[in-house]
């Protein structure tokens, strides 16, 4: 069950940095999980010089720095290989890559020449040229998208959404993984993915952070009708030939020119088995193949005011706007700019995107105050944690040794134990899909404890050493990790009930929100758990006492009605048995292979599990229908009257949560 909840966190948080689900899950996305995949595995630390004194970053040191941490951190991480660019003050000061990009040649990767996918990464492009069209006019960031389409996305809560929804992640869209990753080879259509996958609403436009790969390429189908142009064209020669970024593509599958210049993608290095290309769906949210150096001609016209060697793709003025925080879920913490996601810290202000397929993990940093670009991309998944681990830690690294920070000497608040106490519970992360993958999205929320000295534990969110993160309270419901540099804040309602949680400690693509009551995973734990046991009990019994029966000749002591209301009753136990258990196979196969979701192959099974519910629910009525008869019918015993109505309220129970997280919604939007 752990390894299944690991799953859909990635769905709803690795995935969320990237393109899948998670990656749950979670992911859980992605493009793959990821993106998902929330229930979010993060990485804190900082190296032994934070707060110290601060190394000059040139070439000489970072070839240094990066040549002794890369190599050992890809082979304890099992990845095969990987490039990391940095620029300063406009220019190229570091590029190398690490490795190797074929596993089989031994060939090491050119920063030069050697493509990487960068997941959601790609999503800057787009939002790039939204910036674009809004500069010449042509877009406006608070008008109704729909005057833009040709297809029509009703309102909710009587609210459109905007291209500032979409550009802050907050058009209200549920998370969808199916169909956004494949391995077919055949070319994706904008158009006919974005009528076709239309995602569910569960948030009122601008009300709340929550990832999406969908509202990404509705940005990219603006772009394509406002221009006249397919979006690809559009891209290549509004942003990449003046940026001449030559061996960039968001192309599917690529030019046969390119097609040897990719990285082969492994799962792990030690696997060594080379993974298929790729195919993004909506490919403006993650389709994109690059270089690091043409990255870092991106990564250059970002910092220097919207130009690059002399070619300018956006004004000051818009770069600027695009730069300037326009959101955040917790006053003080990381928020949303226009497409970049903020990562301020060591007194820093940064900006940048992750991205993540299946099997490759980006990420991109802007640091504005210091005129400072990173980038690294990997190419394979790695050991649990592999590739993402890396990538953080590389930043983490790079911040406290070029740019290291004394951590403030907070005390801890009065109020500790009391507000300890009041956050504690169940959250579940706002990006998640709730029309198809309730239950199983359910099953990943994550859980706040409170502990003895007025600290708060969160299990799901991890330290590299393998620790769960502490917190402690350094304001009324403002948290600072222990013995680490990030931040927890807690957001209240007006009458003081905890609403959710949001962290500094991955980006801000998602918050967490409380679930009281039977919607909490300990009480689903609990309760389901009992009620299961029960089920599986009375089917022993009744097989047993069948058998028992059987062999001593010895008939139930029953009319017809009675043993004919007792069938039924057991049937519908086993009904019920079979669908929770279907529901439980589901969640350890999309575990153990996160294609499931990705390429749609959980469609015939969520469709078996519906009709399981139906007959699990029918099984139900049929089980209180015999504790009430057995009450009513004479000479039934006082052990046979409490196991029919223990039965009787366990069925009751498990009819509430089929029917209240979706599990006879006969949706396939997933």
């Amino acid at each position: 069950m752990n390894r299944c909840v690991k799953f859909l966190a990635s769905l709803i948080a690795t995935c969320a940095t990237g393109l899948a689900m998670a990656q749950v899950p979670p992911s859980a996305n992605p493009a793959a999980a990821a993106s998902a995949p929330a229930p979010a595995t993060t990485v804190a630390g900082s190296s032994a010089n934070a707060g110290g004194q601060a190394h000059a970053l040139t070439a000489e040191d970072l070839s240094s720095f990066l040549d002794g941490l890369v190599p050992f951190a890809l082979q304890r991480g099992d990845v095969a290989g990987g490039v990391v660019a940095v620029v300063k003050d406009g220019k190229l000061i570091f590029a190398r890559g690490y490795g190797h990009d074929d596993l089989k040649k031994g060939t090491v990767p050119s920063p030069a020449t050697t493509l990487f996918r960068i997941g959601s990464t790609s999503k800057l492009f787009a939002w790039t040229a939204v910036m674009q069209l809004v500069q010449a006019g042509k877009l406006d960031l608070d008008r109704d998208i729909n005057d833009y389409l040709d297809f029509r996305i009703p309102p909710f809560q009587g609210k459109p959404i905007t291209l500032r929804n979409l550009m802050t992640h907050t058009p209200g869209f549920e998370d969808t993984a199916r169909d956004l990753i494949t391995t077919d080879g055949k070319p994706v259509n904008l158009e006919h993915y974005l009528k076709t996958h239309l995602p569910a609403r569960i948030y009122a436009p601008g009300e709340l952070v929550a990832y999406s790969n969908y509202g990404c390429g509705l940005a990219g189908y603006i772009v394509q009708r406002v221009s006249g142009q397919d979006f690809d064209d559009y891209i290549e020669q509004h942003i990449f030939k003046p940026l001449d970024m030559q061996h960039s593509t968001f192309r599917q599958p690529l030019p046969a020119a390119m097609s040897p210049m990719m990285a082969a993608s492994y799962k792990t290095a030690s696997d060594g088995k080379v993974q298929p290309f790729e195919i993004v769906d909506p490919a403006p949210a993650g389709a994109m193949s690059t270089t690091a150096l043409d990255m870092t001609h991106f990564m250059i016209a970002q910092l220097q005011g919207g130009s690059y060697d002399g070619n300018q793709i956006l004004t000051p003025a818009t770069v600027a706007l695009m730069h300037t925080p326009q959101r955040t879920d917790a006053p003080g913490l990381n928020g949303y700019a226009l497409g970049f996601y903020q990562e301020n810290r060591n007194g820093q202000t940064i900006i940048g995107h992750a991205g993540d397929t299946d099997y490759f993990h980006t990420d991109l940093h802007l640091m504005l105050d210091a005129d400072v670009g990173v980038f690294m991309s990997f190419n394979s998944a790695g050991n649990e944690g592999g590739a993402e681990v890396i990538r953080a830690a590389i930043f983490d690294a790079f911040l406290d040794r070029y740019f290291p920070v004394a951590a403030p000497q907070l005390p801890t608040a009065a109020t500790a134990k009391a507000d300890a106490a009041r956050v504690a519970g169940w959250y579940l992360a706002s990006r998640r899909n709730d029309s198809a993958l309730r239950m199983l999205y359910a099953l990943t929320q994550t859980k706040v404890s409170a502990l003895p000295d007025g600290t708060i534990l969160t299990a799901a969110f991890m330290h590299p050493s393998g620790a769960p993160m502490h917190w402690r309270e350094v304001g009324p419901l403002k948290y600072r990790q222990v013995d680490g540099p990030y931040h927890l804040e807690f957001v209240a309602a007006a009458n003081g009930d905890i609403r959710y949680w949001a962290t500094d400690s991955l980006p801000p693509v998602m918050i967490f929100q409380a679930v009281t009551g039977l919607h909490a995973l300990g009480s689903i734990e609990l309760w389901g758990t009992l009620s299961l046991l029960f089920l599986l009990a009375t089917l022993l019994s009744w097989l047993c006492g069948w058998l028992v029966r059987r062999h001593y000749r010895r008939p139930l002591g029953l009319d017809a009605a009675q043993r004919r209301s007792r069938l039924l009753s057991r049937l519908g136990v086993l009904a019920l048995f079979v669908d929770l258990v279907g529901w439980l196979a589901l969640l350890v196969a999309a575990s153990a292979d996160q294609e499931i979701l990705l390429h749609g192959a959980l469609t015939p099974w969520l469709y078996v599990q519906y009709v399981l519910g139906v007959l699990g629910l029918l099984g139900a009525v049929a089980v209180v229908v015999h504790a009430v008869r057995s009450w009513m019918a004479p000479r039934r015993g006082r052990w046979v009257l409490a196991g029919e109505t223990l039965l009787a309220l366990a069925a009751i129970y498990l009819a509430w949560l089929i029917v209240a997280f979706g599990m006879v919604s006969f949706s396939v939007r997933y």
